[in-house]
């Protein structure tokens, strides 16, 4: 233990020892950082075999042909590695913003921090619901109970004392604590777990999406990229420019800008998501939201407001009477355990005097036990007062079976009305060193507490509008079946048979994916059953959410594709989660849901005009090779037309979205971008073979003016067909957003241009006849008319 002052550090020690030691992180997210983007856009195997034979033309006289290709190459690069650092930045600004923070005593005072800015020496304090941010030695305790189980693998909390270790990583699950840190980051016992491991997460949908598709990329540009080599080495071409060539047709066929799109455009959908209340802390969690077809979760905070009133205090019978609320008052403001909105509600009605009353002991609550007690001396007497669930609480007391069939008729009734209920019972109790669950017997039932919960306003329109888009909502209740069923019959949803958690301890792994996928309630269900209920789910093939925000979701977070928790939430849920809503509100979250569709949408334009219009250029190209004296388009050419037609593309993001495309999850579809390739790509293929029939029988053009006049119909196309294919509906009804209109546009008007500029001789273009554009309109007009008419057999709206 390490000698530093009961009143913490001082802030100048702490940022010594901060400097000394480093961040106080254990599992290091991995930070943007731009000189390691810079060295990865620059070392892309296409981007180093490019330059390399760029400086092999430099050296053999072609200085001009070199200068232009390393010129585009580096504009690419830099327009990527800018967009891609602002888009970084972003997304780091919004993960600050639910850091988990620490409360630690510095320079006297108690104040929070995040848990990277711990160092050792420094005094925290613990409770309830906390994540243990660094290895630390316990300097004071109350009733401390921590879950170990990431260390340990024991599902038991462990009970902790004065000069034990707490260690990273484990949560605090009852009681209270101050602590000194001992070890940070790397060298606590769970950095150092977390070092020796390599296993990454899991792979998400979005990763697993993005990943076949790279697989389809590479496999398509192998085989063309071949068949050109091989051709132009059979017709005895330029072995470098051939060499040239074929890279740059590689460049055009592969989506380099993917990972600058998709940043730029889950970052701006991230950006937007904050607005409305909704944090993601990883970008492709925004792809994942929009594919939830199942939310789970609990129906207070969710479906009620959560905001408890003590209605009723009852005895066995259900007639009005004070001692439940006087002996749950003392329960109430003598537990240490969880923070729960039901004490508060008791406490906001009655508090006991702390001149009459006084703890000697707990026994904190946990979900098998379903109740707490406490020990208190009062009135000269020594009392153990337990409060729970009814059925928990129950069965330790002494009651005869007429009694007891009396009280659960008073428990159902008031359960059929709405309410939450507890139990509370007492005993006198003798002096012993200890209590624990084994002394919860022989208690005399007092009576009941029933507190409303009323449902959220409007929150049965929430219900409709995510059911209309695809979303089904299941709940998770520890309540019992009764209030579950009434708040769902009070917001107009249909339950239908609720399952209970004894029925799920009954059902094996094989049957309980049916039961849970036509399921819409669960009651009385333990964390365990609700984790086990989402894997089922899971293996239905559903993409699951689930909201949650208590110590015990973290599993059940963990579990889900995506884990959805509240900026007011424990430490562990929230660290658990993937976002984070600024309030539990569905309606929130609903909005949330239908952005991240919308984000989707507009990386899913890129991949679709990518892939089908480069596949296009790429069969043009090799079909050119086979008769053309000439390449049909100059290496510098290729890489200009790229450029051109990837910065028309980085306006994708601003984009409108297709109403019917966020009506239903969208998941990645590997068939749909087969089918642009192999429809889309030929019909723009014989445009181009139209068009290099017109420019040599035609128009009698030479090598300088074919390539010259293919460039112009090639970046033409390529871009105007976006405003086509971006919807699935009617184009003029659904139309662009300005700036990627006005993006497209600029895109052509440069390429028109072109010829006639300064850079006119150094990228091998000449004037071409006014007959030729008059040409050209007529191409491009017809063209977009039949990519019109053939997407409605490719893609047609949901």
């Amino acid at each position: 233990m390490t000698d530093a002052p009961v009143s913490g550090l001082s802030s100048d020690a702490a940022r010594r020892r901060l400097a000394r030691d480093g961040p106080n992180e254990i599992a290091r997210r991995e930070r943007f950082s731009a000189a390691r983007e810079l060295a990865t856009l620059v070392t892309n195997p296409l981007i180093v075999i490019l330059v390399l034979a760029s400086a092999v033309s430099a050296a053999v006289g072609e200085v001009v042909n070199a200068t232009v290709i390393v010129a585009m190459v580096a504009m690419g690069t830099a327009l990527s590695f800018v967009q891609t650092y602002r888009s970084q930045r972003a997304a780091s600004a919004l993960r600050a913003l639910v850091a988990p923070l620490a409360h630690v005593q510095r320079d006297g005072a108690w104040v929070e921090i995040p848990h990277r800015e711990l160092v050792i020496g420094d005094l925290i304090r613990l409770s309830a619901g906390d994540l243990v941010p660094a290895d630390a030695e316990l300097r004071e305790e109350r009733e401390l109970h921590v879950q170990e189980a990431v260390l340990t693998g024991e599902s038991v909390p462990a009970e902790k004392a004065v000069g034990d270790a707490a260690y990273a990583g484990t949560s605090v699950v009852a009681g209270f604590a101050v602590a000194e840190v001992v070890r940070t980051g790397g060298a606590t016992a769970f950095g150092r777990i977390a070092a020796s491991l390599t296993q990454r997460p899991p792979e998400t949908e979005f990763e697993r999406g993005t990943r076949a598709f790279g697989v389809l990329i590479m496999r398509t540009v192998f085989f063309f990229v071949l068949f050109v080599l091989l051709v132009n080495i059979a017709l005895h071409r330029d072995p470098l420019e051939t060499l040239l060539f074929a890279i740059a047709l590689a460049m055009g066929l592969t989506p380099e800008y993917l990972p600058m799109i998709m940043t730029v455009t889950l970052a701006q959908g991230a950006v937007r998501m904050s607005r409305e209340g909704v944090i993601v802390k990883r970008l492709a969690s925004i792809q994942d939201l929009g594919s939830i077809d199942v939310l789970c979760s609990d129906k207070t905070n969710t479906l009620t407001s959560g905001a408890l009133a003590l209605e009723r205090a009852v005895d066995a019978a259900g007639v009005a009477c004070d001692e439940p609320l006087r002996l749950g008052a003392l329960n109430s403001a003598y537990e240490t355990g969880i923070a729960s909105p039901l004490d508060a509600a008791i406490l906001a009605r009655e508090r006991p005097d702390p001149a009459r009353s006084r703890k000697i002991d707990e026994v904190p609550f946990d979900f098998t036990r379903r109740r707490t007690s406490v020990v208190v001396a009062c009135d000269r007497r020594r009392l153990l007062v337990t409060k729970g669930a009814p059925e928990g609480v129950l069965d330790t007391c002494v009651i005869d079976t007429d009694a007891r069939e009396g009280a659960m008729a008073t428990y159902r009734a008031l359960s059929a009305d709405g309410f939450r209920v507890l139990a509370v019972g007492s005993r006198e109790i003798s002096e012993q060193a200890a209590y624990g669950p084994e002394d919860e017997h022989g208690l005399a039932l007092a009576g009941f507490l029933a507190f409303a919960d009323p449902p959220l306003e409007g929150v049965g329109d929430v219900v409709r509008a995510l059911r209309d888009d695809g979303v089904e909502l299941k709940i998770l209740s520890g309540d019992n079946e009764l209030v579950t069923r009434h708040v769902c019959e009070r917001i107009g949803m249909d339950p239908g048979p609720i399952v209970v958690g004894s029925d799920l301890d009954r059902i094996d792994d094989a049957r309980l994916p049916l039961v849970a996928e036509a399921t819409r309630a669960f009651a009385r269900v333990t964390p365990d059953q609700k984790e086990r209920v989402i894997r089922a789910l899971k293996r239905r093939g559903h993409v699951v959410g689930f909201l949650g925000d208590g110590v015990n979701d973290a599993p059940s977070l963990h579990s889900a594709d995506i884990g959805i928790s509240v900026i007011a939430g424990v430490d562990v849920a929230k660290d658990a989660a993937d976002v984070i809503l600024r309030s539990r509100s569905l309606a929130v979250l609903h909005t949330g849901i239908v952005a991240g569709r919308r984000s989707f949408g507009n990386v899913v334009k890129y991949l679709l005009m990518g892939t089908s219009s480069s596949f296009g250029n790429v069969l043009s190209m090799a079909a050119a090779s086979l008769f053309l004296p000439f390449l049909p388009m100059m290496p510098r050419q290729i890489l200009v037309n790229d450029f051109l037609y990837d910065v028309s593309q980085m306006a994708i993001p601003t984009d409108n979205v297709d109403p019917s495309f966020t009506r239903k999850p969208r998941r990645w579809d590997i068939k749909l971008v087969w089918k642009f390739m192999l429809v889309l790509g030929p019909v723009s293929s014989a445009y181009d073979l139209l068009t290099f029939g017109a420019l040599i029988f035609v128009f009698g053009f030479g090598a300088a003016a074919f390539q010259t006049g293919w460039f112009i119909e090639s970046l033409a196309t390529q871009t105007l067909v976006l405003l086509v294919i971006r919807t699935a509906a009617d184009p003029l009804r659904n139309r662009p957003s300005r700036p990627l209109f006005l993006a497209v546009l600029a895109a052509v008007a440069v390429g028109l241009v072109l010829p006639y500029s300064p850079f006119a001789t150094a990228l091998g273009f000449v004037p071409l006849p006014p007959a030729y554009y008059v040409f050209i309109v007529a191409v491009v007009a017809t063209y977009l008319g039949i990519v019109e008419l053939v997407k409605h057999r490719i893609m047609s709206p949901a």
